[in-house]
């Protein structure tokens, strides 16, 4: 969230039918953050009705957002306007949407505060997922080729220890073992850092017959006695895809949402079908998107950007690369990971193109 300073602007907001014509949302607060005026792409963006919006405080009109008073407050006591792009918020509906939000001063004849807000949810998101999948491709290149220069002097390393133990005596064999050890360690690492190998193994299959199993491994494993909610799409068909690798990916992903919610935590496995859904660049007429929702205390903003990054995390002594390998294992199947995440919600989707035919529907 970037904010950028503007000056005070005087305009006469008696005559302001104009508004109604734009298809950005506008409103007018006064110095308590009431709101004086809106239009009507105001009521349509907040789904609230005009008796509701009129002299609601500005802040009830969302679950949550990265603006707060403090941002209008201090424009109105230094009589200067501002804006702030990508600003997250959740409304009162559930949706999250996120805007563009310019700030202008007027007199009508009090001081008071126009607000224009703009939703730029798919051209970011179309962007950034852009950026991620070149940035994830050049990340995994980059292990792949340290991989390389890694296992290469460990292999090296790990042969002279065995070589030089057959000539130890027994007191002195505990050093050599000591070697070969954090050579196999930090050779796991590595392959464990490479991801998955193996191609997807595709057949027809039932996207949620492999959400109950993940859902069943996790309950075995599962100290804090967070409860599952399951919100299934029944209009899903079977499609074409590897059930091993996608109940490893959103393993993953439910495994990290368990070790951060405590006793009383919540997590929701839903599914939907979108139509004419665009990933990669590519439009496809169907896709599963297959939700992980869950209350926890949000991802840390530091690491937001490069979440899906190998050895990001944000629990301590994490490897981060369950995220990673996720990623991998839905690319391979054409599809992406993307997250929305604030105080008290964190959403994982995976976007799955539904083919029956078997055959990739993305382009290679």
């Amino acid at each position: 969230m970037s904010a950028v300073t503007q000056q005070q602007k005087t305009m006469d907001f008696s005559t302001t039918d104009f508004t109604d014509q734009l298809s950005t949302a506008i409103l007018v607060l006064d110095s308590q953050l009431q709101v004086q005026y809106f239009n009507t792409a105001s009521s349509a963006m907040f789904g609230v009705g005009e008796k509701r919006l009129a002299q609601q405080y500005f802040f009830t009109l969302f679950q949550y957002t990265d603006l707060t008073s403090s941002f209008f407050l201090t424009a109105l006591q230094n009589r200067q306007g501002f804006g702030i792009s990508d600003v997250q918020a959740v409304l009162l509906d559930g949706r999250h949407i996120l805007l563009d939000v310019t700030v202008n001063l007027i007199e009508q004849p009090h001081l008071a505060l126009m607000l224009e807000l703009r939703q730029v949810d798919q051209q970011r998101k179309i962007s950034l997922e852009s950026l991620q999948q070149h940035q994830h491709l050049a990340a995994r290149e980059l292990i792949r080729g340290l991989a390389h220069e890694i296992k290469n002097p460990l292999g090296g390393l790990r042969g002279a220890a065995q070589l030089l133990e057959e000539s130890l005596n027994e007191d002195q064999k505990e050093y050599t073992q000591l070697i070969i050890a954090q050579a196999d360690r930090l050779r796991n690492l590595v392959d464990r850092l490479l991801g998955p190998y193996k191609a997807p193994s595709k057949k027809i299959s039932n996207v949620h017959q492999v959400l109950e199993r993940v859902s069943q491994l996790a309950q075995m494993d599962n100290p804090t006695h967070v409860q599952f909610v399951r919100d299934y799409d029944p209009s899903i068909p079977d499609f074409s895809f590897d059930p091993e690798l996608i109940e490893q990916a959103l393993l993953n992903i439910v495994g990290n949402a368990q070790q951060v919610l405590t006793e009383g935590g919540q997590i929701t496995l839903q599914t939907r079908i979108l139509n004419q859904h665009t990933i990669h660049g590519r439009r496809h007429r169907l896709v599963a998107a297959i939700k992980v929702i869950d209350n926890g205390p949000g991802i840390p903003p530091e690491i937001k950007d490069t979440l899906f990054f190998p050895m990001v995390t944000g629990k301590p002594g994490g490897t981060g690369l369950g995220l990673s390998i996720a990623q991998t294992l839905i690319h391979q199947h054409g599809g992406w990971i993307d997250c929305e995440s604030w105080p008290g919600q964190t959403a994982f989707t995976l976007y799955l193109p539904l083919n029956n035919s078997g055959e990739e529907e993305c382009s290679k």
